[in-house]
């Protein structure tokens, strides 16, 4: 197998949840402290070999494309004004990564969503990363994905236990002892299994996921990804991959705010008035 080296990110979806902020900014770009989190996302790829990337994107998204390009007119003046310690700070992710987007017209679900990156795919294995997991892991989540596929030489699916009260929150796997996955449900209500195996946003994939999303429809008008697995896993195997290390689903509120705490205790700038002002407060 070849080394992974592309990526896809939908970020296609309007982040409902995060109304009204996501009326006019796009929920990826949700700081942690001074980071959005779609940031994170990318340096995870970059650490763990990505060479390109894919966002599905809509017409909102704009300023997910401004972040990941150059500003010089802000360069330029911090240049004039001495700031570089300022100027250190401006991301420069693309420099070590190529970075494409393409937009979605219609937001019909991530396999909807997933499909359209065919092309750019080709015949490899590849990444799919979600932009409301966050991620804080040595090594990097993804790399953990990679190292299984690399033994396993097949499609990976990135999980964690969880408590039954989460289940419908999740996508949930039910594999055998040796890992290999036997079937998937989305956002299961209770009693409909007994895995607590939560799929998490992050997958290695085999091309041949391509040819198995459909225009079928569920929840409305949304076609799901995980459809497709159901579909590929008759015919290629699928294995999952526990991520050790602290995850964050960005997406839920009280999951965001955890992660933006638990990153302020670590941040050089502020983490030892953050840690007086969380002991005050108890």
């Amino acid at each position: 197998m070849k080394k992974i080296k592309k990526a896809v990110i939908p970020i296609a979806g309007f982040g409902t949840r995060f109304l009204p902020f996501t009326k006019a900014v796009p929920k990826e770009m949700l700081p942690i402290v001074d980071t959005p989190v779609i940031h994170f996302i990318v340096q995870e790829a970059i650490a763990s070999g990505i060479e390109e990337i894919l966002f599905i994107t809509n017409n909102q998204k704009k300023t997910v494309e401004d972040y990941f390009d150059r500003n010089y007119e802000l360069e330029g003046t911090l240049l004039e004004k001495n700031a570089s310690d300022k100027l250190i700070k401006i991301p420069t992710l693309e420099q070590k990564v190529k970075i494409y987007f393409m937009r979605q017209r219609e937001a019909a679900g991530s396999g909807a969503a997933v499909r359209l990156a065919a092309d750019f795919v080709g015949d490899e294995y590849f990444a799919v990363l979600y932009g409301d997991d966050l991620f804080f892991t040595n090594p990097p989540a993804l790399k953990q994905l990679m190292a299984i596929c690399e033994k396993k030489q097949c499609s990976v699916l990135g999980c964690k236990e969880i408590s039954d009260s989460q289940k419908y929150l999740y996508g949930i796997i039910e594999c055998d002892e040796t890992g290999r996955v036997q079937n998937f449900h989305e956002k299961p209500k209770e009693g409909v299994t007994n895995s607590n195996l939560a799929s998490l946003g992050r997958y290695i994939l085999s091309p041949n996921i391509f040819a198995k999303i459909t225009d079928q429809y569920q929840n409305g008008k949304e076609v799901y990804l995980t459809d497709a697995f159901l579909r590929l896993m008759k015919e290629e195997e699928f294995v999952t991959c526990t991520i050790a290390g602290r995850h964050y689903d960005t997406g839920n509120k009280s999951e965001y705010v955890k992660a933006v705490i638990d990153y302020a205790k670590e941040h050089a700038e502020i983490k030892e008035d953050i840690k007086k002002y969380i002991e005050k407060a108890r």
